[in-house]
């Protein structure tokens, strides 16, 4: 703590003397040039090349309408296409993990391992990402959370962040926030190329090898068609952390490589009155991992292939109505190979081998009418999402005692999930009432879905916002909010042999959040502004996987007799409460033509509530409930303070412009301690996770972006260059120090 509060000093200082630079820097302009600069600090800042223009900014996945993000009541963050050209990350995740309220686990491990976004202390499946605003999931997996790693820069226009429960306008997962990516459309007239290769080491014998191009035909009167292919090879580190210090133990340790190659198609036509577009993604990447942590595993690999459509049309009736349709499909398929490892030097193996195949898919359609007023906004829409799943598993094992194999296929069951919505959203301005009023404005929103598994339920938010003058706005919401279950947790057929329980379970109900946020949007002066938000979020009916034991046994003696098996298997139940609040900060500040300074904090806390009011008994049988998770039987009401995998954070980032073609960065990055999980076989008769903590870290990293001409450019970027060691999950490695460079070309013929 004491180090985030030496950080967000430093952060303020900087502030404090931009503001004193800035007026220096105004003292020697007459009032002509300094009002036109004025009018200018007052646009966002996006970056063409090195030099600096200033175009409006606009958001819509606050309120599915464009928007001005000053105007928006909410804690909103676009990250236009120049910002994702000028830097240098490897990842869409890399880029998300710099701002405020998010935390992105995986984003410093070696590249490939999976990468999980905790968003205002919500579980990784607590947030909705989104793709040409349609919602992309992984249908297959556990808890229906997405692997980020998936995600790229290629063919994306913009990513747009709102932070907070958006279950209104955006249905389950939005408890935390929303991550939306728009991918471009048409361009200038003519034929535009943008290509660009990178390569960078960030470790001995590490490699990294990508190229990204684009092409882009658009003609005067508004059709376009783009093609995009980005594709990176990866000689990675080891992804575990290697504890055998003993020369005589047999290692047969290996690098975990990663291959990834995107392929996007996309066609449309937009003019003033109409926006119709169809767009392909093919995405198709290959993993080398190990078992677990500390854990090696010489011959495991992962390969994940998905199909994404996304299609829609928007027709401009009036310049007070519009229509809208938003549809997506999407096919995801991943196949994990284990096969047998040498384990000494005689070479032998251990005779295991394990292949499973996951496949999942959804489809989303979505109608929506947008109509303008006088003082008045508002949104109606429509729609059907549906989800399916399957897997197959084999497992082969020889030793000793003979041969042991085991085989699952769900393909049989016909595992699917659909809902049904409706939803409304209005925006009021008082001068609806009176022009005196202009100042105050109201949101209210509605939506209504329908489960075919659990039912129907409702969501709703009223956000109030004040705009104090025309620098300030003070706002407040309070949203509900709701997750649906995964398929997995309500159908998975697994069962222990002597329960007829299931691991799934058809009654869960979806976990129902509610959440209130106080914030202040202000600008300080030219170029300075700054952003600040209280939040506190309390989720329902939490999903967890549990372990249940005989209800004849008492707890304190379960598992004592070795010719007893008091295990009766697992299930999930809705049976606890969370509850998360903290603080963001955000500050910008335009120091002068050459330097430019922006930082952000963010703070959460939380707890888990459990009560044994809240199981279900008929899924149970009755017996002893203990929470896999922490190893805790609820009893009683049970109450753990923490949350695993949800730091304080503080990023930091100054750049100098020497000259209109350079640009130097800096930026650090803070992240305070923090639990993590383990498994702990003390916890119970067969142990449950229990936790362990991570130390805080700082990293610092250097960068660098010259223009050679109008069309070419190079840029490096040197990452931890103090090569801290730190840990983001125990048991695997992270990244040192690492050294990137590339190349790019922007072009246009006509």
């Amino acid at each position: 703590m004491k180090n985030i509060i030496m950080l967000c000093a430093i952060g303020l200082f900087t502030a404090y003397a931009g503001a004193q630079e800035l007026s220096a820097f105004r003292a020697g302009f007459p009032p002509s040039v300094l009002n036109s600069a004025n009018r200018a600090a007052n646009d966002s800042t996006n970056m063409d090349t090195v030099k600096v223009y200033h175009l409006k900014e606009v958001v819509v996945t606050a309120t599915r309408s464009e928007k001005d993000p000053a105007d928006v009541g909410r804690s909103v963050t676009v990250m236009t296409q120049d910002q994702m050209r000028n830097s240098i990350y490897n990842n869409v995740a890399e880029l998300l993990s710099q701002q405020e309220g998010l935390y992105i686990v995986g984003t410093g491990q070696n590249p490939g391992m999976f990468q999980s976004i905790f968003t205002r202390g919500a579980g990784s499946n607590q947030t909705t990402l989104m793709v040409d605003e349609v919602r992309i999931t992984d249908p297959s997996g556990v808890n229906n959370a997405l692997d980020l790693s998936e995600l790229s820069f290629a063919g994306s226009d913009r990513i747009e962040i709102v932070r907070g429960s958006h279950s209104t306008l955006y249905g389950s997962s939005a408890i935390g926030g929303v991550v939306s990516i728009f991918t471009e459309k048409n361009r200038k007239p003519g034929l535009n190329t943008d290509v660009e290769l990178r390569t960078g080491t960030f470790g001995s014998g590490t490699s990294t090898f990508s190229e990204n191009m684009l092409l882009n035909y658009t003609d005067p009167f508004g059709f376009y068609v783009n093609g995009v292919i980005n594709n990176s090879n990866t000689k990675g580190l080891d992804a575990t952390v290697d504890t055998v210090t003993n020369p005589n133990v047999f290692k047969h340790r290996d690098k975990d490589g990663f291959d990834k190659r995107d392929v996007i198609g996309k066609i449309g036509f937009k003019n003033d009155l109409l926006d119709v577009y169809a767009a392909y993604k093919n995405t198709d990447q290959k993993t080398d991992i190990d078992k677990g942590a500390y854990t090696d595993d010489d011959n495991y690999t992962v390969d994940f292939k998905r199909n994404l459509f996304t299609y829609g049309a928007a027709y401009k009736i009036s310049n007070d109505v519009y229509l809208k349709y938003l549809g997506g499909y999407s096919h995801m398929k991943r196949v994990a190979v284990d096969d047998s490892s040498v384990i000494d030097n005689s070479g032998n193996t251990d005779h295991t081998y394990f292949d499973g195949t996951w496949k999942g898919s959804m489809s989303t359609n979505e109608i929506q009418a947008n109509v303008r007023q006088k003082g008045f906004e508002g949104v109606f829409g429509g729609g059907y999402y549906k989800e399916s799943m399957t897997s197959q598993t084999y497992f082969y094992s020889r030793s000793s005692f003979g041969v042991f194999e085991s085989k699952t296929n769900l393909d049989t069951l016909n595992l699917n999930a659909s809902t049904k919505n409706f939803f409304a959203h209005v925006d009021f301005n008082g001068s609806l009432v009176h022009d005196d009023f202009s100042r105050m404005a109201l949101a209210l929103g509605l939506r209504l879905n329908d489960h075919n598994a659990y039912g129907t339920n409702l969501t709703y938010e009223i956000n109030p916002s004040l705009r104090i003058n025309d620098h300030s706005l003070l706002y407040a919401s309070y949203s509900t909010g709701f997750n649906a279950p995964s398929l997995y947790q309500l159908y998975a057929p697994d069962n222990y042999y002597t329960s007829s329980i299931t691991r799934g379970n058809k009654n869960l109900k979806p976990e129902k959040s509610a959440s209130y946020e106080l914030g202040l949007k202000q600008s300080i002066s030219n170029g300075i502004s700054l952003a600040v938000a209280y939040f506190n979020t309390e989720v329902e009916d939490a999903i967890e996987n549990v372990y249940l034991w005989d209800k004849n046994i008492g707890i304190d003696t379960l598992g004592s007799d070795w010719m007893r098996d008091d295990f009766k298997g697992d299930t999930y139940l809705n049976v606890g409460k969370q509850t998360k609040s903290g603080v963001e900060f955000t500050l910008n500040s335009r120091i002068s033509d050459k330097l430019s300074f922006s930082g952000n904090f963010s703070l959460v806390s939380g707890k888990l509530t459990y009560d044994p009011s809240n199981i279900d008994t008929s899924q149970t049988g009755g017996n002893h409930v203990q929470v896999y998770s922490n190893g805790a039987f609820i009893t009683k009401q049970v109450e753990s303070l923490g949350l695993v995998r949800r730091p304080n954070t503080v990023n930091l980032s100054l750049t100098y412009m020497p000259i209109d073609r350079l640009s130097l960065r800096t930026d650090v990055r803070y992240v305070d301690s923090r639990s993590d999980i383990y498994y702990e076989s003390k916890l119970g008769p067969y142990g449950a996770l229990g936790t362990a903590p991570v130390a805080d870290y700082t990293i610092v990293d250097l960068s660098t972006k010259y223009n050679l001409d109008a069309h070419f450019s190079i840029a490096g970027r040197m990452e931890n260059i103090f090569d801290t060691k730190y840990s983001e999950i125990n048991g695997f490695t992270t990244r040192g120090r690492g050294v990137y460079f590339s190349l790019k070309y922007n072009g246009q013929s006509f």
